[in-house]
């Protein structure tokens, strides 16, 4: 793990960052919650970049500019994506998987809008279908997060399931974000496969130098609630528009926030092809 750290410029302010002793009561506390705050700050950088750009071009950017407003989000994304990486805040690893989590969440933007799902509402050049290459990198930005901020806060987990159980629940989910338009929609099945496979995982995390834990099913919870609201923002920003939101903006549905938590359990289970799930040092069963 620590090898994977030294190939990110983040690594050399981490330490810095850690080195540091704030002391004891309130000033430790006040820096645990300030130095939690830097690295989520961090692992949210490409989702945090895009999302700024969806709201500032929605609000600002010129009728009259020569190119549309979404192939300028699209040739923005390469080129942010381009800079993580040419500075050492992404490592290649990383960029891979969020590449598979593009096209797997491509692949599934093409079939919705075809089924009616939503709409992309503005003109575009650089686009599949009906769909706009940008849509690609909001999928990507939720894989970047994951698979930074398991990098950052080095994950490691006790109760884990088998990896197969992961993978086939992860390709359950998938097919019924499709099946469900022609048979029975077993959303609330996979829920409680989810509770029942993730029940006894706990997630381990590192914020300033001991591990402390948490449910995975409460992680999976908050980070799925952070994309909803992101999600609002989005929409707002006439990224994309769900029925009943063409004329004016109104709040995504709360029904979105259980399809984000299990597409955010997707693309967890494909950062585990780059991150390893390792558990805790000095447990007794690792």
């Amino acid at each position: 793990m620590v090898v994977e750290f030294r190939h990110t410029r983040f690594e050399a302010v981490r330490l810095r960052l850690e080195a540091f002793d704030p002391g004891t009561g309130w000033r430790l506390w006040l820096y645990e919650f300030l130095l939690f705050g830097f690295k989520q700050g961090w692992a949210c950088l490409f989702g945090g970049v895009l999302l700024a750009l969806l709201l500032g071009t929605h609000l600002f950017y010129p009728d009259d500019a020569p190119i549309h407003r979404y192939d300028f989000l699209t040739i923005a994304a390469i080129a942010i994506q381009a800079w993580m990486l040419a500075f050492r805040l992404e490592t290649w690893r990383e960029a891979r998987v969020i590449l598979i989590f593009h096209v797997v969440g491509t692949v599934m933007e093409l079939f919705k809008t075809q089924a009616g799902s939503w709409t992309y509402p503005e003109a575009s050049v650089l686009h599949i279908g009906a769909v706009p290459l940008f849509s690609g990198f909001l999928y990507a930005a939720v894989g970047s997060y994951i698979a930074r901020v398991w990098r950052i806060f080095d994950f490691r987990f006790t109760g884990y399931p088998p990896a197969w159980v992961t993978w086939a629940l992860a390709a359950a989910i998938y097919i019924n974000f499709f099946a469900h338009h022609y048979t029975i929609d077993v959303r609330w099945g996979l829920f409680a496969a989810t509770a029942v496979i993730f029940w006894r995982t706990r997630v381990h995390f590192r914020n300033w130098r001991a591990h402390r834990w948490m449910p995975l099913l409460v992680g999976f919870g908050l980070v799925a609630l952070f994309i909803w609201f992101a999600e609002n923002i989005a929409t707002f920003a006439n990224a994309w528009n769900y029925p009943g939101q063409e004329n004016e903006w109104r709040m995504v549905s709360l029904a979105k926030y259980g399809s984000w938590y299990l597409l955010m359990l997707i693309s967890f289970v494909l950062v585990t092809l780059v991150q390893p799930v390792r558990r805790p040092e000095g447990d007794a069963d690792q």
